[in-house]
């Protein structure tokens, strides 16, 4: 095969949204002199950065990759990622920001973005996150996902000692605690409630404020809602 009908490599065609000028001008800089990989078009804001995603796929221009800062003005990273990803549910995008908190890369992860990384990496790391995304594969940077994996230890046990000490607290209720909470989740008053188990009312009232302290709930009707979710009425 001659090399004028070798078929050209292809081209990771590379949307920048970020409302830094500088930052934005040093990525291009960076990116359009990495072999196989072109900027088409750039964004200062959430808004412009749907808006030509959305102009680049109807031009037949990718983009292949997007680098979506988080924080911008007019719309945020995530809420432009959101916007394109509800458009165009096979939009590649990476994060890029100065940021590693874990709430931002959960509500990354939670929109769709494909990949997080610092904007210090290193111009050849950052083409290579760029290379795996575009072949499909998802990416954090290191560092931060070590951090996500902490993070979700953390939280869940967090859960489970929540849940054991709600348990506990239900077991704790005595049989006539968990008669005035069945009739009170029915909408009996303390005075019905008195009436119907022939105790006074002053002790219904107690008996209802040790129910609320035990199932660790502000009112009445969040502890009929806890009860009937724990199948005690």
């Amino acid at each position: 095969m001659s090399a004028s009908s070798a078929p050209s490599p292809t081209i990771i065609r590379l949307l920048l949204c970020e409302d830094q000028t500088l930052m934005r001008q040093g990525l291009r800089t960076i990116l359009d002199l990495e072999p196989g990989m072109e900027v088409v078009g750039e964004a200062a804001n959430g808004e412009e950065a749907v808006r030509r995603y959305r102009e680049l796929r109807q031009a037949g221009l990718g983009p292949d990759i997007v680098l979506m800062d988080i924080q911008m003005p007019l719309m945020s990273g995530v809420e432009a990622s959101a916007a394109i990803l509800s458009a165009y549910p096979d939009a590649r995008i990476i994060m890029l920001t100065t940021y590693d908190y874990d709430d931002y890369v959960l509500e990354s992860i939670k929109v769709g973005a494909r990949g997080y990384v610092l904007k210090d990496l290193p111009a050849e790391e950052l083409a290579a996150a760029i290379r795996r995304v575009a072949q499909g594969e998802p990416f954090i940077q290191p560092s931060i996902a070590s951090k996500l994996l902490i993070e979700f230890s953390r939280r869940e046990r967090g859960v489970r000692d929540r849940l054991r000490s709600a348990e506990s607290a239900l077991e704790e209720l005595s049989a006539r605690e968990r008669e005035v909470l069945r009739l009170l989740a029915q909408g009996a008053s303390n005075r019905e409630i008195a009436q119907q188990l022939c105790l006074a009312e002053g002790t219904v009232k107690n008996h209802v404020s040790n129910i609320l302290s035990k199932l660790q709930v502000a009112n009445r009707t969040q502890a009929a809602s806890k009860a009937r979710d724990r199948k005690l009425i």
